[in-house]
């Protein structure tokens, strides 16, 4: 349990230092940058965990639990996409949901097809 604490710990911590990059844009740009990105890292973890780190469940434990945990941000995509749709911005809150969900889910493909390259090499 404690190092999933840990590792949901420096998630957040992560996830609030992307927070606080600037960008101007029409829709939760760092939201979804970080959403997809944790996409990508659950993928390679779990990938890798398979082959490469399959005797390090603790670390497997800490990084897809923990930091994973900590660092995406589904509620806070829930949050916002509400709030465009409440705002009138349908188009872009109904895009930003769908463009969220399809990217994150290859995002996952990616970072496991990821971790398979690497175990041939």
């Amino acid at each position: 349990m404690i190092l999933v604490a840990a590792g949901g710990a420096a998630g957040a911590v992560c996830r609030y230092l992307v927070s606080l990059v600037p960008v101007k844009a029409d829709f939760p740009v760092m939201t979804f940058v970080t959403n997809l990105a944790g996409a990508f890292l659950i993928g390679l973890i779990v990938g890798l965990a398979a082959n490469r780190w399959s005797e390090s469940p603790r670390l497997v434990l800490f990084l897809k639990t923990g930091f994973c945990g900590g660092f995406t941000t589904f509620s806070t995509f829930s949050l916002e996409t509400v709030q465009l749709l409440e705002k009138g911005r349908l188009f872009t809150g109904v895009g930003y949901a769908v463009v969220s969900v399809v990217a994150c889910l290859t995002g996952v493909v990616l970072g496991m097809a990821t971790a398979s390259l690497a175990d041939h090499v």
